[in-house]
């Protein structure tokens, strides 16, 4: 899913395992059903003014000692030098502070056996050198701002054995576009002599300071003992041994599998005061437009008001109660909801309940409920609740009353790997039918799952539906952002062992028109856009800040795509027509994932590499007409998401 990868924090911390992929430290941490390697190398030991600018050399054998990453300006660890390390001796930090040089190198295995390579793809071996620009400021109250950017070149070979990916063939573009969500800003693999691929990659991450990750942190909160600073990250802490005196700061950067050393020069920043006077000015001219927007704030807040008042008469919230929502919709035309989750609204008329749960920093938790039957969730409330602390979401609860709460896979509920974790609750606040309300917002290593196998959740070749309102602004290539039917086991036990929506823009297996995102379904061993792997022209990117997508499949012979935007307009039909051969019939679990793919997020290892948004979605028993889904793309209209 890269496209917009706005978030892209895999920590390459220790083995997490796979964070231990991605960074070791820096903002979170991920494996995959499906697939991860690595991280990134650049030109070190440069000067911030004069970038590396020597080619990458060709990827190595299996064996990976690749020749030198490029070479004219004498880098240690671009021409396969050592960066060495720092001597700590702490030191104040409060600052800003501008890098000088730096010299990081990437060397030794990269684990590859948490995502999903297989047994007789665990390691291979990886080279690399990596460079650091930017400021870094250290805030007088604990909070800091990165704004380092992170460039470098890495090479590392793929043997045969590594081109299947939650037990799927790839081909090496294919495990190309599954790995550029680790970090890279473009990865190309090629076939190899032998068979295999080699693979070069390049980076231009903005935060994480040396270290790449998914979703690097460009801010957050810091501290300082044993001479070492440690910064904040989701879900990890960063760490580098550091020397602060006078105007200089050496960092360590540090990591393993594959390990990253080196160091990071830095400069104070002189003649901040200065620029502090500057800023008083501005800020007493700033204070004066503040004050006069402030007069007009109050003015354009009555007219707010006013509007309010017409989402008032969204006592559409109100007609909720009496007004179909889309179970209800399901249900009048002969497809009765087996699950129904929403962190938005309700999605039966009558729901008057529980949509979320949020967890803060303190480890106390709150309900988050609609405001009235039938109505929006009360986003104020977790507001209220969250104001000055961090808050997850730790549940989305089942509105169909059959039990299929989804709980974050990492939790007592779902155990999972250490790289697992619960998706932050404020990420994304939106508005939908006047009222302010919260996404649950996936980034790699959030992941939710239940086993619904005894609920009615469609079996084998019994038919199904569903639906899911997503977004096409937050997604990446990473496998798999999918919602629907999955394995109980969360491992890949074959073809047509799953029944899913999937909304990224990965092309390891099917894809649609243009660069992505689309509207796919993951059938397990494959994400399909049509009824084999080749490109569907007829299956458009999805642009629209929010998506309404929909899968059907009858179990047996045929399955349906279709999708639109969220906010206007009638559904597309993407492709409708025979399931891929091996597919048929279906052989559903009945286990219900959301975020990731079905071979996911085991104790044993793996976690989720996908980016995704997820507003509401629900799946039925039956194979529900045209007319019917027509009626809840309508009633997905009315709700009136982003106004």
């Amino acid at each position: 899913m890269p496209s917009s990868r706005s978030r892209r924090n895999l920590n390459m911390t220790q083995i997490d395992r796979m964070k231990l992929l991605l960074r070791r430290n820096a903002a979170l941490g991920i494996a995959l059903s499906t697939v991860v390697v690595g991280l990134l190398g650049t030109d070190g030991c440069s000067s911030s003014s004069s970038p590396a600018s020597a080619a990458a050399g060709v990827a190595p054998a299996a064996t990976g000692g690749a020749p030198g990453v490029g070479g004219s300006n004498g880098n240690p660890a671009a021409n396969g030098g050592a960066c060495s390390n720092v001597s700590p001796c702490g030191g104040p930090l409060a600052g800003t502070w501008t890098v000088q040089s730096s010299c990081l190198s990437v060397s030794g295995q990269l684990d590859l056996s948490l995502v999903g390579t297989g047994p007789a793809c665990q390691s291979t071996a990886i080279t690399g050198s990596l460079q650091v620009t930017g400021t870094f400021t250290a805030k007088g109250d604990g909070t800091y701002t990165d704004d380092t950017t992170t460039t470098g070149t890495e090479q590392f070979a793929l043997a045969p054995s590594c081109l299947s990916i939650s037990s799927t063939p790839v081909t090496c573009p294919g495990a190309a576009n599954l790995l550029t969500v680790l970090g890279y800003t473009s990865l190309t693999c090629t076939d190899a002599t032998g068979g295999g691929c080699n693979c070069v990659g390049t980076v231009h991450q903005p935060g994480g300071m040396g270290l790449i990750s998914v979703s690097p942190a460009t801010n957050g909160t810091y501290t300082s003992s044993n001479n070492t600073l440690s910064l904040a990250a989701f879900p990890d802490d960063a760490h580098y041994p550091y020397c602060a005196t006078g105007s200089a700061l050496t960092l360590s950067v540090q990591s393993t599998s594959p390990r990253t050393s080196g160091t990071i020069t830095l400069q104070h920043v002189d003649g901040s005061t200065g620029t502090g006077g500057t800023t008083g000015t501005g800020g007493g001219s700033a204070g004066g437009s503040a004050g006069a927007l402030t007069g007009q704030g109050g003015a354009g807040g009555n007219g707010r008001g006013g509007a309010a008042g017409s989402a008032g008469v969204a006592g559409m919230a109100g007609s909720g109660t009496t007004t179909s929502q889309p179970c209800d919709i399901y249900l009048a035309g002969g497809n009765p909801c087996v699950a129904a989750h929403s962190t938005v609204r309700a999605l039966f008329a009558t729901y008057s309940g529980k949509l979320y749960q949020v967890r803060n920093a303190a480890g106390a938790t709150k309900d988050i409920t609609t405001l009235m039957p039938g109505g929006i969730a009360d986003g104020l409330s977790q507001d209220a609740f969250c104001s000055g602390t961090t808050c997850v979401i730790t549940v989305v609860y089942d509105q169909s009353g059959k039990g299929n709460d989804l709980w974050y896979q990492g939790s007592t509920q779902v155990p999972a790997s250490p790289k697992s974790s619960a998706a932050k609750a404020t990420s994304e606040a939106l508005m939908v039918g006047g009222h302010k309300v919260y996404s649950l917002y996936i980034n790699p290593g959030n992941s939710y799952w239940v086993d619904g196998s005894k609920s009615g959740v469609p079996l084998g070749a019994d038919p199904e539906g569903m639906y899911m309102v997503t977004s096409g602004k937050h997604f990446n290539s990473g496998c798999c952002f999918d919602y629907g039917n999955s394995e109980v086991d969360r491992n890949a036990d074959g073809s047509g062992a799953m029944d899913a929506l999937n909304l990224s823009s990965t092309t390891a297996w099917g894809s649609g028109a243009g660069s992505g995102p689309w509207v796919m379904a993951d059938l397990e061993y494959g994400l399909f856009a049509q009824g084999s792997t080749a490109k569907n022209q007829n299956d458009p990117s999805q642009t629209s800040t929010y998506v309404t997508a929909i899968l059907k499949n009858n179990g047996k012979t045929e399955f349906a795509l279709r999708g639109a935007d969220a906010t206007s307009g009638s559904l597309t039909t993407y492709y409708k027509g025979a399931l891929p051969g091996g597919w048929s019939p279906m052989k559903k679990q009945g286990a219900i994932v959301l975020g990731s793919g079905g071979d996911c997020c085991k104790p044993s290892g793996g976690a989720n590499l996908s980016d995704g948004t997820f507003y509401e979605g629900c799946l039925v028993t039956g194979y529900p007409s045209d007319a019917t889904e027509s009626a809840i793309q309508a009633n997905i209209v009315a709700a009136g998401y982003g106004r």
